[in-house]
């Protein structure tokens, strides 16, 4: 008599990684907070034979994004389950460090990936107060606490040490790829901020081919592999409140992030 569970197909859990990496739950942006149910689900029910990251994202936060990134690599190690990445429209900055949580990274031929890089962009408003007649006023204990105040013209000393604080999170980034992806990256400098497209990317040794979820997962776990989907759930109020309500400048700032890869 056959014994059923002994013939169940394999099974692979899908976590979906689709926005801007923040550390706010606004609209759908990525969090460790928000995503960390989601991961520990995907890895612990089930017992999947590997899952599978669906990318989709510009990236932000880039402590969000290593806290995330860390998460999927500790139940990796805790469970032994095998991690894909597969890129969808973009992976670039935060968004290719979450790919990097994978063991292996797969593109669509269009897909941008890369940009290891860190970037800080703001508005300048002091020639607008000076216009109009506004006086700013700013009384500070602490001679650092104005910085890089955007009512006030930009100082060298500013941009040097905003520079300073940028350097150690780029490095953090560049050991991560350099350590995810030993042995694979093209002997060049990849860490400008520089983006490629699909088989540039695995040229390059940023990812390890052309491929896309539903049929590469059937080559590495059979025909009759099982996908199981796990991402963030937004109840009626959060989708109203995301939709109608919303914070007018941090959407602005989301779709600037995705416009730098023509999305």
């Amino acid at each position: 008599m056959p014994i059923p569970f002994l013939s169940r197909p394999p099974r692979v859990a899908v976590i979906r990684l689709a926005g801007v990496i923040a550390a706010s739950r606004r609209g759908a942006s990525l969090s460790d907070a928000a995503l960390a149910p989601v991961i520990e689900r995907a890895f612990r029910k089930g017992k999947p034979s590997a899952v599978a990251l669906a990318i989709n994202s510009p990236g932000g936060a880039p402590v969000q994004t290593a806290l995330i990134a860390g998460r999927i690599r500790r139940l990796a190690a805790e469970k032994s389950i095998p991690v894909h990445a597969f890129v969808e429209d973009v992976a670039a900055s935060g968004g290719y460090w979450l790919a990097t949580a994978a063991d292996h990274i797969w593109l669509d031929e269009s897909s941008v990936v890369g940009s290891i890089g860190v970037i800080s962009a703001s508005f300048g408003f002091s020639d607008l107060l000076t216009r109009h007649g506004v006086e700013r006023r700013v009384h500070t204990a602490g001679k650092s606490k104005s910085f890089l105040d955007p009512f006030q013209p930009e100082k060298p000393e500013d941009v040097a040490r905003l520079k300073a604080l940028q350097e150690p999170i780029h490095q953090s980034f560049i050991a991560q790829v350099k350590t995810r992806r030993a042995g694979r990256l093209a002997d060049e400098d990849l860490f400008t901020g520089d983006v490629w497209v699909g088989r540039q990317a695995v040229e390059k040794g940023l990812a390890d081919g052309i491929a896309h979820l539903v049929p590469k997962l059937k080559e590495l776990y059979g025909e009759k592999v099982r996908m199981a989907h796990y991402g963030q759930r937004r109840g009626l109020l959060r989708r109203f409140t995301a939709e109608v309500i919303g914070d007018a400048l941090a959407g602005v700032e989301d779709r600037a992030l995705w416009a730098r890869y023509g999305l």
